[in-house]
């Protein structure tokens, strides 16, 4: 599946002169996302902790699109840094029209496993960073008439999935943050949650890798698992999930506003 040497012509410069934000894109979704945002013609700040990855990913955009493309480096849970980054990152391509909310996800286990102070560091990371962007990109988008918001999240705003309760609380605040907020912003400005399903990222390797050790299963157990979940009977390409999330930013898609669309080959079993 060859998803960016495909040629779409309904987006190849849908995006053009827009400025797209995206947060985590040193790898997986987030990366994917900024790819793809690049082959719609936007011009792209990349923002995440490694700066290698995010100069080698500038690179590859710009062998996919004609924008301007920018590194850089954010720690997401450093609240009081997050403003000035963004006002760094409007300075050098101008306001933000698109904001990609992504970061990764909380370690696994039980929930009751958890101390109160377990919930400080990814609620800064996510909710609070999120917030935060918002609070910042809103003025730039309603000036401009038009604004395209989106949080990856997880398909358990859905489904709590089992062994991974932090991040099941977590995922559910940032979509009711979102529908609150889809109430609330300017007519000009979307607001859109992606639920990733079973997605082939080091994220899920690493979800495998707590599952083997908390039930001595072994790694081609743990996937038959999944995949018995999911009625496409594979794991969910990157790259597919990006394509998803860069429709909701086209000016194709203003009457879509406050949803959470799951990219999970059908596994969630819910209406």
């Amino acid at each position: 599946m060859d998803l960016l040497g495909t040629d779409y012509p309904f987006v190849s410069t849908a995006l053009r002169g827009k400025h797209a934000l995206v947060c985590g894109a040193s790898k997986g979704i987030g990366e994917a996302t900024a790819k793809m945002l690049a082959k719609a013609g936007a011009d792209v700040t990349v923002c995440a902790r490694n700066g290698a990855a995010l100069t080698a990913l500038c690179t590859e955009m710009a062998s996919l699109g004609d924008g301007r493309f920018q590194a850089l480096m954010l720690d997401l849970e450093e609240t009081e840094s997050i403003e000035s980054a963004f006002a760094s990152a409007v300075e050098t391509l101008g306001p933000v029209h698109v904001l990609i909310n992504n970061a990764g996800g909380p370690p696994g286990g039980p929930l009751l496993d958890n101390e109160v102070g377990d919930f400080d560091a990814p609620f800064r990371r996510h909710l609070h960073a999120a917030h935060t962007l918002v609070k910042a990109a809103v003025p730039g988008m309603e000036a401009a008439g038009y604004g395209r918001i989106i949080q990856i999240i997880s398909t358990s705003v859905k489904e709590p999935i089992p062994n991974i309760g932090l991040s099941n609380t977590l995922r559910g605040a940032m979509a009711s943050w979102a529908k609150s907020l889809s109430r609330e912003l300017a007519p000009c400005i979307t607001i859109n949650n992606v639920l990733p399903g079973f997605t082939d990222t080091e994220r899920l390797g690493s979800l495998s890798a707590s599952i083997q050790k908390r039930t001595g299963k072994s790694a081609e157990t743990v996937r038959e698992g999944w995949l018995n979940q999911v009625p496409i009977e594979r794991l969910i390409d990157p790259l597919e999930t990006a394509s998803a999330i860069t429709y909701l930013c086209l000016p194709a898609s203003g009457g879509i506003r406050g949803v959470s669309l799951a990219v999970d080959g059908g596994r969630l079993r819910s209406i």
